[in-house]
């Protein structure tokens, strides 16, 4: 059986107030030439369909021409809510949608219920978890904890027990939106992090022979069943480096997996330049960048004068200016930025305590109340989505 494999399309975001609506319907044009071209059996959508809970009616219409594409194709899709999408949202109607061919799976008490393709060498389940988020799915889902790896096992658990009263030989496919270790984060992931732990092993899978996972922006392979597709724009300057595509993903009746990947359009390139802007703006070896998204580091050591419309003399299309000068790292002026870099609120709020306190950091107990702070705020955030 063939699948192709996307996730994170984040329908309605712009980068960095440029809007990309254009640019995700070409990728949508492109997913379903990919479709008749590799003669592909089914589409897996592994969640963040849209960037927000309440997305813009534009992107909405995207959506809605998608599914009456892929509906007409008659290739059958399943598709999980993520992080961003609200999930009640994302699933009304979903009855009648599936009838269509298009199967929504966005309620934690659909997990162990697949849907079942078959080929000629048997049947796939396939199924399909929404981004869970611990706090609101644990008695749900009767895990023994609040915690990503907690309420995954639990799901996973269901998985594996409908799929040992299957017939021998039938063939699993999971599809996720969660942060598996191993995998790389970028810079416009939402923060998942509970108690401070994001990230769940990989193990957390085991058992099925395909797990279709969404969230992290980059496409890369955890292990040979364990991939992320990455999402098909950028949608950072720290995606620069990223090849966008989608895997398409041959699943052998002997549930053996092989996987290619299938580029997906760019819309503009993007760059990332660092040095002082008399050298950026003088630099032969830059004119490759001219018709980029620009994201332009300054190191002077002295703001230089109305630097952004100087840039755009150049470089067109730069969005994005940020300041580092060149200054000792014990300089009293460097950057907050630089002081701040690589750390995470926890960490910059544990800081901010020390320096309140003249250098003594908060103990174990006040370390967990601050923790225990993020995640409710976190939570009231999700729950807020959740309700609409």
């Amino acid at each position: 059986m063939r699948l192709l494999h996307t996730s994170d399309w984040h329908l309605g975001r712009s980068f960095h107030r440029v809007g990309l609506l254009d640019a995700q319907a070409a990728f949508l044009d492109h997913l379903v030439a990919a479709v008749h071209e590799h003669d592909v059996d089914a589409v897996l959508v592994a969640g963040d369909v849209y960037d927000r809970a309440v997305p813009p009616l534009a992107a909405v219409e995207l959506f809605d021409t998608a599914l009456h594409r892929l509906a007409a194709a008659g290739v059958p899709t399943v598709m999980i809510s993520g992080n961003h999408d609200s999930a009640r949202r994302l699933g009304v109607a979903a009855g009648l949608i599936e009838r269509a061919g298009i199967h929504l799976r966005t309620d934690p008490d659909g997990i162990g219920t697949p849907v079942l393709l078959s080929d000629a060498h048997g049947d796939v389940a396939l199924y399909g978890l929404p981004y869970l988020e611990p706090a609101l799915v644990r008695d749900r889902l009767n895990a023994p904890k609040a915690g990503h790896e907690a309420v995954l096992t639990a799901a996973m658990d269901q998985v594996r027990a409908d799929l040992a009263r299957r017939a021998p030989g039938t063939r699993s496919v999971v599809l996720a939106h969660a942060f598996v270790a191993g995998g790389e984060p970028s810079d416009s992931e939402r923060d998942i992090t509970v108690g401070g732990v994001a990230a769940v092993p990989a193990g957390v899978f085991d058992g099925v022979d395909y797990v279709a996972l969404g969230h992290l922006h980059g496409s890369q392979t955890v292990t040979e069943r364990v991939r992320y597709s990455g999402s098909p724009l950028a949608y950072s300057f720290s995606e620069s480096g990223h090849r966008k595509t989608m895997w398409l993903v041959d699943l052998d009746g002997d549930g053996t997996v092989t996987a290619e990947r299938i580029d997906c359009p760019v819309p503009r390139r993007l760059a990332r330049l660092t040095g002082r802007l008399d050298d950026l703006l003088a630099d032969p070896a830059l004119v490759r960048h001219e018709d980029a998204w620009v994201e332009a580091t300054l190191t002077d050591p002295v703001r230089p004068t109305e630097p952004m419309a100087r840039l755009a003399e150049r470089f067109p299309h730069v969005l994005s200016l940020v300041f580092a000068p060149d200054r000792p790292d014990d300089d009293p002026h460097a950057s907050y930025a630089r002081r701040l870099r690589d750390r995470d609120d926890h960490q910059v709020a544990e800081d901010f305590v020390a320096h309140v306190r003249g250098g003594a950091g908060p103990d174990d107990l006040e370390r967990a109340a601050l923790r225990q702070a993020f995640d409710d705020v976190r939570v009231d955030l999700a729950v807020r989505e959740v309700a609409g």
